[in-house]
């Protein structure tokens, strides 16, 4: 199946959430490098995260997108938001994600911004805790999209029926 994701190159759209220079120092002195974070996504279910260096920043974005590809993650959604809260965590990084109403849009900042929308999020309002490290915030927003959970696994899990009025209608559509 992520064979299936990594030929399908023409949906995926890739965007670069960092680019650092960054310096070895070797015998002779420094060496100038870049380091690239990029996201990638096919706005279906599907989005990674990856992070390429080398001494150009074409080639680091590059190499990025590959390491992205290679660890894409499938993201349950309902309709175009999420089935429930949740907190995704990466280092002192931590992010909260919870669901919205239809039309509300993606209220969130900087790399989880780009990874709810590359992820085919539409609806969402998220909002980012902790260290402000755009490449450890990036990794909680993946980590918390892993954890999410169909709605009835959840609402079986919590022994009730979902507050959030606007899941269950358009769990109902579905």
């Amino acid at each position: 199946m992520r064979e299936e994701r990594i030929k399908d190159d023409d949906k995926i759209k890739e965007k670069v959430v960092q680019i650092r220079r960054v310096t070895k120092v070797v015998k002779g002195g420094k060496r100038m490098g870049f380091r690239a974070a990029v996201v990638v996504g096919d706005e279906a279910g599907h989005v990674g995260i990856g992070i390429g260096k080398a001494v150009e920043v074409s080639a680091a974005i590059r190499k990025g997108v590959e390491d992205a590809k290679k660890r894409q993650v499938e993201v349950t959604r309902i309709g175009t938001t999420i089935p429930h809260e949740i907190l995704g965590q990466a280092g002192s990084s931590r992010v909260l994600i919870r669901p919205a109403p239809k039309g509300t849009g993606v209220i969130a900042g900087g790399a989880v911004r780009i990874i709810l929308e590359l992820s085919g999020i539409h609806d969402v309002v998220a909002k980012s805790l902790g260290s402000p490290n755009a490449i450890n915030t990036a990794k909680a927003t993946i980590s918390g999209l892993q954890g999410l959970k169909k709605l009835k696994e959840e609402e079986t899990l919590r022994g009730k029926k979902l507050p959030v009025k606007f899941v269950q209608e358009v769990s109902e559509e579905s």
